[in-house]
């Protein structure tokens, strides 16, 4: 399974809260983005609950304000590439 995430932030804790995606194993990428998110989250998983625990566990990082997250739909262009 593959999913975005798109996260708002404090201002100024962009930086660490990176650094703390990053540490989640899984999450596959991670940038930094303008507009009316902060920052774009690539996560991987074999199976729903994988994804809902990596889900829990982004929203629970100290300066994350908000999230919306999307699941891919395979067959519609897509593929998936771990690490």
């Amino acid at each position: 399974m593959l999913a975005y995430i798109l996260l708002n932030c404090m201002p100024s804790q962009e930086k660490n809260i990176i650094d703390d995606l990053n540490k989640i194993p899984e999450v596959i990428e991670v940038n930094g983005i303008m507009g009316k998110y902060d920052i774009i989250v690539k996560i991987t998983g074999d199976l729903p609950d994988e994804i809902d625990l990596a889900v829990r566990k982004i929203r629970s990082i100290n300066g994350v304000t908000s999230s919306y997250t999307m699941t891919a739909i395979y067959g519609q262009g897509g593929s998936i590439d771990k690490k």
